[in-house]
């Protein structure tokens, strides 16, 4: 079963009052940054500002696009820590989805009005940035920005018209990152294509709601299980608390024979938690942005 999330619009009622409509036709009510949320049937929501819960350090990682070479420090350190992001909770009964175990999710931000128009989607993280926006390597489409134009897809349903484009791009970026430890450690097939690249190209979660939760360790362990053939183990998907992006560049990296390449930073300085709506609270006094150089 494909999902996206939120399916159905979301309307700000007031500067504290919100609702949204479920795929069944209800409409959920609450209130901005009420940490109970609101609730209708097998369906929970919370929206307002929380810590922003991403474990990264990305100037380390787009250092190492512009020099070619790991520029992975022990420790990093976490670009978003402390700053506060405007956030969605939603959590929905497994009941809800007919009976189904395997589920694709993606979360999506169109306009509103008689004609969506989709202006951004998400699956996994920093697929556009670490595998869709360098154009130096690519030797097809060196000056398309085709970042737009893949946000604007429907992720379950790609359109033909960029395909090749999307293709190239990733088969050129996912060689830069494999070569980053002098050898390539991802074969390529007779037509050159790279093997992750109609993994990446299918952006969204994949979790298998029937599997045991797990908090570290499922992330694309459904997606790599499939690719080798095999039956996969764990829920998959993709957990606030795991270290996702080592999982990444180890596999961009070294597919995963090697060792684990580290960001250097390894967890949130305040975690998620077990209970709704997960997120921690959000920063009182959060920190400017560090520039860029």
């Amino acid at each position: 079963m494909l999902m996206r999330m939120v399916e159905g619009p979301w309307l700000l009622i007031g500067a504290w009052q919100a609702c949204t409509t479920t795929p069944a036709g209800e409409t959920v009510g609450f209130r901005v940054d009420d940490a109970d949320g609101g609730s209708g049937h097998g369906v929970r929501v919370f929206s307002g500002p929380r810590w922003d819960p991403f474990i990264m350090d990305a100037p380390a990682a787009l250092r190492t696009i512009a020099t070619e070479k790991l520029a992975f420090t022990d420790p990093g350190s976490i670009y978003l820590d402390g700053k506060n992001v405007l956030s969605l909770v939603i959590e929905l009964d497994a009941a809800l989805l007919d009976g189904a175990s395997l589920v694709g999710v993606v979360a999506e931000t169109l306009t509103r009005g008689t004609l969506n128009v989709r202006i951004e989607r998400v699956g996994r993280p920093e697929v556009k940035n670490m595998m869709l926006a360098p154009k130096q390597f690519d030797q097809v489409n060196r000056d398309l920005e085709i970042r737009d134009l893949y946000n604007m897809e429907d992720a379950f349903h790609l359109a033909d018209g960029y395909l090749g484009a999307y293709r190239a791009r990733l088969d050129a970026n996912l060689a830069f990152w494999d070569r980053l430890d002098g050898k390539a450690d991802w074969s390529t097939g007779h037509d050159g294509n790279h093997p992750l690249t109609e993994l990446v190209l299918a952006d969204y979660l994949v979790v298998d709601v029937a599997k045991p939760y797990v908090e570290h360790g499922s992330f694309l362990e459904i997606e790599l299980a499939a690719l080798r053939g095999a039956p996969h183990e764990t829920c998959g998907g993709r957990t606030l608390n795991d270290d996702v992006m080592d999982t990444i560049f180890t596999q961009l990296v070294n597919a995963g024979k090697g060792p684990v390449i580290r960001d250097g930073v390894d967890q949130s300085s305040r975690p998620a938690s077990r209970t709704f709506p997960y997120l921690s609270p959000p920063n009182p006094d959060p920190p400017d942005p560090p520039e860029h150089h």
